[in-house]
């Protein structure tokens, strides 16, 4: 048994006081990936500073048109929200593609945003792992890495972000709501999430003591035009080899907006904003997505097992754009 202490917040600013002052703490809402790496032994926090009664589990409609949904919805609920299916489908499309709807029941929205990896060594605590402790290497890159990153990686890590949902959220350009000991801010999602370099250990930008409070969506525009699709080994319950988020608006046959993103495929949610310069004024055919595709496609650096993965995010993003082209 590994002894940990445990604190219900209150408040907001109690859970950050208890946050500041443990280093090591780790916050609580539903739980669905940090108990099970307790149980690994992979997370081992001195102090769980419960926030599931925290009073952030509302979505509410913003004066501008947009969303703003609490840290604590859950993803069953967020999927499921009018609002949401209505004007940003390809996150209700996203949240629906992750786990079983008993785990969405349970999930919380700030806790989506915060999954660790499933690499097979981060998840063994008797294999070493620069992800999991520093320093000690990166045997995914010579070892099973078929379901691992093929760009954005590093010497020091392969390991990919297995949030669907928080694809989806980078091509809708939302915003990340953060509350800490120094107050407030707000972290592009697109920016949320950090590359490895040689940091693999620091899965995000958040710093200690900071809580998610809130997601925010802009003003829809043309994400009602959007769509989320996964390729996967099975049917459910299966993290994906590569997802694509997309936004696209076209009128008279050019596309007018695009907003592109990857899950599969990097260290974090891949924001393709080489794909989106290409898209953006050119006609809305095949040809034109194969380009974009190609133009972002072009920075990976696959591994000798996952090499197949940069003609599926080609293939799956060629299919997702014409469909959204189809329906304009």
């Amino acid at each position: 048994m590994k002894p940990f202490g445990y604190l219900r917040a209150g408040s907001v600013e109690e859970a950050v006081r208890a946050g500041a002052d443990h280093p090591g703490a780790r916050y609580l809402g539903g739980g669905t990936n940090l108990v099970d790496l307790m149980k690994l032994g992979v997370e081992q926090p001195p102090l769980l500073i419960d926030v599931g009664r925290l009073p952030l589990d509302r979505i509410e409609e913003r004066p501008d048109g947009g969303l703003r949904i609490g840290a604590l919805v859950r993803n069953s609920e967020l999927a499921a929200a009018a609002p949401v299916r209505d004007r940003y489908p390809a996150l209700s499309q996203a949240v629906l593609a992750g786990a079983s709807g008993q785990l969405r029941n349970t999930a919380t929205t700030g806790g989506n945003l915060l999954q660790r990896t499933r690499c097979t060594y981060f998840q063994d605590t008797s294999k070493p792992c620069n992800k999991r402790e520093p320093g000690t290497g990166c045997p995914a890159r010579e070892g099973a890495h078929r379901d691992l990153a093929v760009i954005g990686h590093s010497e020091h890590c392969v390991a990919t972000q297995p949030s669907d949902m928080a694809v989806a959220l980078a091509a809708l350009d939302a915003t990340v709501h953060l509350h800490g000991p120094e107050g407030e801010r707000e972290v592009p999602v697109t920016e949320f999430h950090r590359l490895p370099g040689d940091r693999p250990e620091r899965d995000t930008v958040l710093r200690p003591g900071e809580l998610i409070t809130a997601i925010e969506l802009p003003p829809a525009r043309a994400a009602a035009h959007s769509c989320f699709r996964k390729a996967r080994d099975r049917a459910s319950f299966a993290f994906a080899l590569v997802s694509v988020a997309a936004v696209l608006e076209v009128r008279d046959g050019a596309i007018q907006y695009a907003a592109l993103a990857f899950g599969g495929l990097a260290h974090r949610p891949w924001r393709a904003r080489a794909a989106e310069e290409v898209l953006v004024g050119a006609p809305a055919t095949q040809g034109t997505f194969g380009r974009a595709a190609d133009a972002e496609l072009t920075a990976a650096r696959p591994l000798p097992e996952n090499g197949f993965k940069v003609p599926l995010a080609r293939n799956l993003t060629v299919g997702v754009l014409a469909d959204l082209a189809a329906r304009d």
